[in-house]
């Protein structure tokens, strides 16, 4: 999926280019543009979720070992989520 990433882009990128002559290819640039604002926001998702499977189970396990490492273990859990955030206000500003 990832490898396809590149292809995505070009293909977004000659629609632009072709949306400058035909009122119809606006419209499939713009739909493409969507697709890439939804992708991208599923990949960040996909790597917050993956880099917090290994975060929060070291976090629980450190919360069981001392009381005094819930507040670090929260905020180590939650850091990997500000990628989505960040995903989706870049979409914001972009688009």
């Amino acid at each position: 999926m990832i490898e396809n990433a590149p292809e995505f882009a070009d293909i977004a990128l000659q629609a632009a280019e072709a949306a400058e002559t035909n009122e119809s290819d606006v419209a499939v640039a713009e739909n493409y543009a969507e697709a890439a604002a939804a992708i991208s926001v599923g990949l960040a998702a996909l790597a917050s979720g993956y880099a917090e499977r290994g975060i929060g189970a070291a976090a629980v396990g450190a919360i069981a070992e001392d009381d005094d490492m819930f507040v670090p273990g929260i905020v180590m859990t939650v850091l990997p989520e500000t990628l989505v955030i960040f995903a989706i206000v870049v979409i914001f500003l972009v688009g």
